[in-house]
């Protein structure tokens, strides 16, 4: 993502995980930026929250896929900000998006999100992944179901 799309973000969906998958929205639920990034342990993970969320200035809402340990962070450091966050489990926004053919298992819903998310990001004109890893296909589909 360019400064300027950092700039224009309002929306960042996290698939959370020590391997954690990001999408990017803007104010008109456009998909601007994804990725994955991995944390070595949770230390590293805590510690790099605030610099991630000191790269979306504009930020309004973070929505977070997953609980436990790892939420923690992210939410204490999401309320000092002022940030507005949601917390969702895979089932809420799976069963909006993915058809329940699509969700009969955690495989079969991986592959339909990859599927789905390669549209979002086609439509969007983001950049096209050479690969797509799972845990930004869930992301973008987080950020897809946060922002309708």
């Amino acid at each position: 993502m360019t400064p300027e799309q950092h700039g224009k973000t309002r929306l960042l969906a996290i698939d959370l995980g020590l391997r954690c998958g990001w999408a990017a929205f803007d104010g008109s639920s456009r998909l601007l930026g994804y990725g994955s990034r991995h944390f070595g342990n949770r230390t590293a993970l805590r510690k790099a929250i605030p610099q991630i969320l000191d790269g979306y200035p504009q930020l309004a809402r973070l929505v977070v896929e997953g609980g436990g340990e790892l939420y923690l962070p992210w939410g204490k450091e999401a309320a000092r900000r002022g940030i507005a966050i949601l917390q969702v489990m895979s089932q809420e926004w799976r069963a909006d998006l993915l058809k329940p053919s699509q969700r009969q298992s955690g495989v079969d819903a991986k592959e339909a999100a990859d599927k789905v998310a390669r549209d979002v990001i086609a439509k969007s004109g983001a950049k096209r992944p050479t690969s797509l890893r799972h845990d930004a296909a869930e992301a973008i589909l987080v950020g897809l179901w946060a922002s309708r």
